[in-house]
């Protein structure tokens, strides 16, 4: 990964061993410095992917930070812009999939669960806006859900949240398009590869081997190319799923 550091800063919120992950090392490879967050008590790990990337040629920045805290992410972009370079690509990655039955929902949940995945997406939104917007460029890219466009039993909380990340995806690409800044919000339609399908199905292996679950690195692929779009041709939503996933 010999690199050409020339272009703008990539900050991926909610980095780990899967997407995030996988999107960082993209960004990396194609000549971004990249900067990762994920809550502090998991900086530890955020540090080896850090490391494994800098191995790899690239250059990386890990940050130990609490999405769903306001002061906490207008510090990190200020930080970033002030001591790494210019933010050019900022991809808001949380996840906070969770089911459980409607009874079963307590205010402490749904609440949790909004916050993760919808109120820290609305600050990540907000706050590369604020840093993009006087100079007319840059891309904004939230990571969706099949929940983002329809809700099933068990998951009220998890689909109120990611529907509400995409209307915020909506209204941002709406209001930033005409200031030069892509928007884009990417639905992923099946299970990913990473710690936490792997530990709660058997079958992983067979799935990959026969292309049947999405693979971190070609979802990341996407991104990078959604960053690399011609304005006169940007997409807004893209779908993303197995060719054998119903839907």
């Amino acid at each position: 990964m010999q690199a050409n550091h020339s272009k703008g800063v990539c900050l991926i919120i909610g980095a780990g061993d899967g997407l995030g992950g996988a999107v960082a090392k993209a960004f990396a490879r194609n000549g971004h410095p990249v900067c990762i967050t994920r809550r502090a008590r998991n900086l530890e790990q955020l540090e080896a992917l850090a490391g494994e990337i800098r191995a790899q040629g690239g250059v990386a920045h890990a940050f130990g930070v609490d999405a769903r805290t306001e002061s906490e992410m207008i510090a990190l972009f200020d930080d970033i812009e002030a001591r790494i370079g210019p933010l050019e690509v900022v991809v808001f990655n949380i996840g906070a999939n969770v089911r459980f039955g409607l009874v079963e929902t307590t205010a402490r949940v749904f609440t949790k669960v909004w916050e993760m995945a919808c109120f820290s997406g609305f600050l990540a939104g907000r706050e590369a806006s604020r840093v993009m917007g006087p100079r007319g460029h840059g891309s904004i890219l939230f990571t969706g859900a099949t929940a983002s466009l329809r809700g099933r039993e068990g998951f009220a909380a998890f689909a109120a949240a990611k529907a509400g990340l995409r209307a915020i995806a909506q209204s941002a690409a709406r209001e930033l398009a005409p200031k030069g800044i892509h928007v884009a919000h990417v639905v992923v339609d099946g299970a990913i590869d990473g710690v936490f399908t792997r530990s709660n199905r058997a079958d992983v292996g067979t799935l990959l081997a026969d292309d049947r679950i999405l693979k971190p690195d070609q979802i990341a692929a996407n991104y990078v190319w959604l960053h690399g779009q011609q304005r006169s041709a940007w997409t807004h939503e893209l779908d993303l799923r197995p060719w054998t996933e119903q839907w």
